[in-house]
C-alpha cells in the first residue's frame, strides 16, 4: 500500500483515516495505536512532525514521523528499531496537535470571512512527507469520521442521483481562533452582513463568543424559525440565558418550533414551575408530545428520541405511504425509513424510500416490509443505542415500549448530539 518514504508517491488522505490505526514494529508486532499527530508550524502547508501513540497501560508517547516506514492497509508500520526512539509528548510554541487543537475547533475562512468548524483535515503524502493542505468543513467530514460516508453516498446516489459535495478550505486561508486576536471583530462582521444567511451552527458559534448584552441583542433580532434552529445548537447554559428575559409566549413558540427531543432537553434544565408554565401555554399537539418525552429519565433512549417519523399500517398500500411522505414536514433524516405497525400500533416492520419509488402503488405494505428489525426500548441506556449505531451503521433506530408499541425514533444525528453533551 502507501509507502510514506517513496519520494515518487503522491497521495491524499484524511486525518480521520490515520487516527485509531494500529502501529506495528518492523517485525509486525503491535506497539500501540495513533491518537494524534503533531505538526510543525512556520510553512504555508505544515508538515507532520511526529505521531502520538497510545501504548500499553494507556501511556502516551511521541515518535518522529521519519521513523514511519509505510502506511500499510489500516496499520502504520515503523522502521527497524523505531520503538527505541519513543519519547515523552512535548509540544512547543511552533508545534500543534491536530486532533486536540484543530479537529472540531472553530476556524475563520479568511478568504470568505465565514465562521466554520473543522470536521476533518486533508493531508498530502509527497516527497517522503505528510503535509496539511486543506481543512474539511463539510458534512462529508462528519460522515467519514462516523464511518457512514460510503453508506450515505450509496443512499443519496440511489434515491436522488446526488452526492454531498466536499467542502475543503485551503490551509493557507485558515487559522485557529484561539490564536486569532481579532476573532471577535471577524465574528461581528459576519453577523452584520446577514445573520439569516448563516447556518444555525455558525450562528451558535458566534453567540457563544459574544458578551451577554450582544448575545441577547442578536438573538432577539432573529426570526422565530432561525432563533429556534440556533437555540438547538448552543450550549445548554447559554440556551437558558438567552430565554431568561424573554416573554413566556415567545419561549413557548420557540419550543414548539424546535425539534421535540431538543425542546425536551431544554425544558428538563428549567425549574419545575417555569417548565409547567411553558407547557401550559403551548398548542395541544406540541404540549402532548413534550409531556410524553419528559416522562423519560435523562440518559435513556426515550429522553433523546423524536416523534418526527412516518408510520403506516400493514394493510395500507405503497400509495398510502407516498401520501404520508408527501404530507410530512419532518427533516429528511427522520423519514429515511417508514415504519410499519399493526392496528394497535405495535411495530411489525419497516420499508424504505426505495419501495415508494419502485413498487406499484396498490401493493400492500405488509407484503414488502422487512420484519427483521433492530430496535431499542425507551428505557435503554443511551450508550447501548450508540453501540447499535456503530455496529449497524443505521440512519435511524425505532424506539418501542415493553409491549412493542412504536413510541419514537432516534436518528444518528441525535446520538451524535447526545455524545457531544456528555
Amino acid at each position: 500500500m502507501a509507502n510514506a518514504q517513496d519520494s515518487s508517491l503522491k497521495m491524499f488522505m484524511f486525518l480521520s483515516e490515520l487516527l485509531g490505526r494500529s502501529v506495528v514494529k518492523a517485525d509486525g508486532r503491535r506497539l500501540g495505536k495513533v491518537v494524534d499527530i503533531k505538526v510543525r508550524l512556520g510553512e504555508m502547508f505544515p508538515k507532520l512532525a511526529a505521531v502520538i501513540l497510545r501504548i500499553k497501560r494507556r501511556k502516551l508517547a511521541a515518535l518522529d514521523w521519519a521513523e514511519v516506514d509505510s502506511l500499510n492497509g489500516k496499520t502504520v508500520v515503523l522502521r527497524e528499531g523505531a520503538e527505541e526512539k519513543l519519547a515523552a509528548v512535548q509540544v512547543n510554541s511552533e508545534e500543534m496537535l491536530l486532533k486536540e487543537e484543530i479537529l472540531d475547533k472553530q476556524v475563520v475562512d479568511t478568504h470568505g470571512a465565514k465562521i466554520e468548524r473543522v470536521n476533518d483535515i486533508h493531508l498530502l503524502v509527497i516527497d517522503k512527507e505528510l503535509r496539511i493542505v486543506h481543512v474539511d468543513i463539510g458534512k462529508r467530514g462528519i460522515l467519514r469520521r462516523l464511518g457512514l460516508l460510503k453508506r450515505t453516498d450509496t443512499l443519496t446516489n440511489w434515491f436522488f442521483e446526488y452526492q454531498l459535495p466536499e467542502v475543503l478550505v485551503s490551509w493557507k486561508y485558515v487559522q485557529p481562533l484561539a490564536s486569532d486576536p481579532h476573532k471577535k471583530d471577524l465574528k461581528l462582521n459576519v453577523a452584520a452582513r446577514g445573520l439569516r444567511d448563516l447556518h444555525p451552527s455558525d450562528l451558535a458559534d458566534i453567540l457563544e463568543d459574544l458578551d451577554r448584552e450582544n448575545q441577547n441583542r442578536i438573538f432577539k433580532s432573529l426570526d422565530l424559525e432561525t432563533a429556534a434552529d440556533t437555540l438547538q445548537e448552543v450550549d445548554p447554559k447559554l440556551q437558558l440565558s438567552l430565554i431568561e428575559s424573554a416573554p413566556v409566549e415567545m419561549v413557548s413558540d420557540l419550543l414548539e418550533e424546535m425539534e421535540p427531543d431538543e425542546a425536551t432537553d431544554l425544558l428538563s434544565e428549567m425549574p419545575e414551575e417555569q417548565k409547567r408554565k411553558l407547557i401550559q401555554t403551548m398548542e395541544k399537539p406540541a404540549r402532548d408530545t413534550l409531556e410524553e418525552l419528559l416522562k423519560f429519565k435523562k440518559g435513556t433512549a426515550g429522553s433523546i428520541m423524536t416523534k418526527d417519523f412516518i408510520s403506516v399500517r400493514e394493510d395500507q398500500t405503497i400509495g398510502d405511504a407516498i401520501l404520508e411522505f408527501q404530507k410530512t414536514a419532518h427533516p429528511l433524516e427522520s423519514v429515511a425509513y417508514i415504519f410499519v405497525t399493526d392496528s394497535e400500533n405495535h411495530l411489525t416492520g419497516v420499508i424504505t424510500l426505495r419501495h415508494l419509488i419502485l413498487m406499484e402503488k396498490n401493493t400492500e405494505v405488509g407484503r414488502l416490509m422487512n420484519v427483521h428489525l433492530v430496535k431499542v426500548e425507551a428505557d435503554d441506556d443511551v450508550e447501548k443505542v450508540a453501540d447499535i449505531f456503530e455496529k449497524y451503521k443505521f440512519l435511524m433506530i425505532p424506539v418501542v415500549d415493553e409491549e412493542n408499541t412504536l413510541k419514537g425514533v432516534i436518528t444518528f444525528q441525535d446520538i451524535i448530539d447526545e455524545r457531544r453533551r456528555l
